[in-house]
């Protein structure tokens, strides 16, 4: 059978101080009037029933999905102790899905995508689940790139394997991360690499196979895990397994070294919505191009993005270029070119007891 595995664990800390320790940027609704994670698990539904979905998250959020998606139970939810990163987060879902069904194929998604038309990428998945079910493949979703971006990790294609229901399979010849600008123009203008777009498939046994070949200290900690789930011994277990694991993305520790890769290019409207200035991209702008969420007033004011999400009214004169968030008890004034630099606040926030409230 099919599963949908959303990755739903990070902190999103690029979109703070919306996005906080309580309710990470892909429980937000940010792209619609539905939450992220929501959105995710709703574009796979028409090839995945909600009974196959599982959600792997922070242990802290599991009361959280259950309040308030109301579709979702306990079945549905793999939570973490930890961030560990997406290998051990993939590896974790793999096991548990082995042992309910040997031939389980993994759609593996992140909540914090926006994606258009969902029936397009339903398509592709469909394709890359004929592959993944008789072979054994690891196969990304790449993106063709619709301008040089700096922020996002590429793929390049190497020869053509096959083509199902019009999608172009191409073996992968390497992984290339976060490029210079005159890299990303290269990239761009080549047309040989695509966008990584963090979205997989392949069957839980590929992908174990492929974790014991390339992280094999790994595959012995998670074989070990996996004697214990479903009895009383499985919760210690797990937190003994994130003790641990390495940090390392599936990229990183399996992709990379994997001979048995593949991507589906994929020509739809795909944006990870990393921070702050992704807004400018999807959310209407007004003539003066600011991007205004919520009650604001902006009068002689550019290129500026205004996010109420507290009541009131937020009001700037005569600025531009700035970022201005607003909620519950904190207010964020950053310059555009710093939006990537949140962090160093979260880490003097961190550093006071005083300030840890607000992260």
């Amino acid at each position: 059978m099919v599963y949908g595995v959303v990755l739903a664990g990070g902190k999103g800390e690029r979109f703070w101080p919306l996005s906080r320790a309580n309710r990470p940027k892909q429980f937000l609704k940010l792209t619609s009037d539905k939450m992220m994670l929501v959105e995710t698990i709703d574009r796979v539904l028409p090839i995945v029933p909600y009974e196959n979905i599982r959600i792997v998250t922070s242990r802290s959020m599991r009361t959280f999905i259950k309040d308030n998606i109301k579709e979702a139970t306990d079945n549905n939810i793999i939570d973490e102790p930890t961030g560990r990163n997406t290998c051990v987060a993939i590896g974790l879902a793999a096991i548990h899905l082995l042992q309910e069904d040997d031939q389980a194929v993994m759609v593996v998604l992140s909540a914090d995508h926006l994606i258009n038309p969902p029936k397009k990428l339903q398509q592709i998945i469909k394709s890359g689940i004929n592959i993944a079910s008789a072979e054994d493949y690891l196969i990304t979703i790449g993106i063709i790139p619709t301008r040089p971006e700096t922020a996002y990790g590429y793929i390049k294609m190497g020869e053509e394997y096959k083509q199902i229901d019009n999608h172009n399979f191409y073996k992968v010849d390497a992984f290339t991360e976060k490029p210079k600008a005159a890299i990303a123009h290269e990239y761009y203008f080549s047309q040989n690499y695509l966008w990584n777009s963090g979205m997989f498939i392949w069957s839980a046994k590929a992908i174990l196979k492929a974790i014991e070949t390339n992280q094999p200290d790994l595959s012995k900690i998670l074989t070990e895990y996996g004697k214990h789930i479903g009895t009383d011994k499985e919760k210690r277990a797990r937190e003994e397994l994130y003790e641990k694991a390495v940090t390392i993305s599936i990229d990183f520790a399996v992709l990379e070294h994997a001979k048995n890769v593949l991507t589906i290019k994929a020509d739809i409207l795909w944006d990870d919505i990393g921070g702050w200035n992704a807004l400018t991209r999807y959310k209407k702008n007004d003539v003066d191009n600011n991007i205004i969420v919520g009650e604001a007033l902006a009068v002689d004011s550019y290129e500026t993005t205004i996010y109420n999400d507290a009541e009131g009214i937020i009001t700037a004169l005569g600025v531009a270029d700035l970022i201005i968030v607003r909620t519950e008890n904190i207010t964020m004034i950053a310059h555009k070119t710093k939006a990537d630099q949140i962090k160093e606040i979260l880490e003097q926030l961190e550093e006071n007891e005083d300030t840890k409230k607000y992260l």
